[in-house]
């Protein structure tokens, strides 16, 4: 603990604290059935994570969405083996309806609204912009029982306004130090911005659900320490090879392994998260 809070520290608190006096006002609309899936860093499973929570949520049924957030550096699509002909840009450009963009990902019954990789340009949307399409994006969930968006990693401005239209956000980390403090900054802004949002932690590619306790452990005392705040806990996600081999082959995990540790451990995720 001593060691993450030197880290946090000596990187974050000042970096944070000066993003916080650059925001400008944010809008408020919210929707009640988008979950944002985000982490501060990046590598540590979070497109993955959010593919196979999408891909659990269709299988009870629920007519899903998963949006590929990640402006500028999506992967949605190359985990899933698609090669959608439309994609955000279509949309933030004003040629594309999201109706009209989103591609469905038939073999795990959910839709897709694909990123735009390697797009530098969406990553900077100018503010208005960026309004507009997380406006947008409100009024298109209501299609949906649920809304999953893969957030950039990082705590830009772009992953700012997204994730504040989201009723949940699911951040992720690892065991690595570097990931606990950058989940730890996402977190701090969040807060700062809504004391309210609703945040919870999973702890992925543990050895163990004591190691993964132990990590979540940490961070809640960084957060409780710093920020007077503990965010929940969903659960940890045991290390899996069948995981890789699953992203290898573009096939998702529930399909390809459903009976595999990381897969169990993700269905107990949805539960814990859907209970009352």
């Amino acid at each position: 603990i001593e060691q993450i809070k030197t880290l946090i520290g000596r990187y974050y608190e000042m970096a944070i604290d000066n993003t916080m006096r650059q925001q400008s006002g944010a809008d408020k609309r919210i929707s009640d059935n988008i979950i944002a899936v985000a982490s501060g860093k990046g590598g540590v499973g979070k497109t993955w994570f959010s593919i196979t929570l999408s891909h659990a949520f269709a299988l009870r049924s629920s007519r899903v969405l998963l949006f590929d957030a990640d402006l500028g550096l999506a992967n949605v699509d190359i985990q899933l083996g698609l090669m959608p002909q439309r994609d955000i840009g279509g949309v933030i450009s004003g040629k594309l309806t999201m109706s009209q963009a989103k591609t469905r990902f038939e073999e795990g019954k959910f839709d897709v609204l694909a990123g735009h990789s390697g797009s530098g340009n969406l990553a900077a949307l100018p503010p208005n912009q960026l309004i507009n399409l997380g406006d947008d994006l409100v009024e298109f969930s209501k299609n949906y029982d649920k809304v999953i968006m893969d957030l950039g990693a990082g705590i830009d401005r772009t992953v700012r306004n997204l994730s504040g239209k989201a009723s949940t956000i699911i951040v992720i980390a690892n065991t690595e130090p570097t990931s606990l403090t950058d989940a730890y900054a996402f977190i701090k802004l969040s807060i700062q911005t809504n004391p309210s949002a609703d945040i919870r932690l999973v702890i992925n590619n543990c050895a163990s659900h004591i190691e993964g306790q132990r990590t979540y452990e940490t961070l809640k005392k960084a957060c409780e320490s710093f920020l007077k705040y503990a965010p929940p806990f969903l659960g940890s996600i045991r290390r899996d090879t069948k995981v890789n081999e699953a992203i290898r082959n573009q096939i998702p995990l529930l399909t390809r392994h459903p009976m595999t540790n990381a897969a169990e451990d993700a269905i107990l995720i949805l539960d814990r998260l859907i209970a009352p």
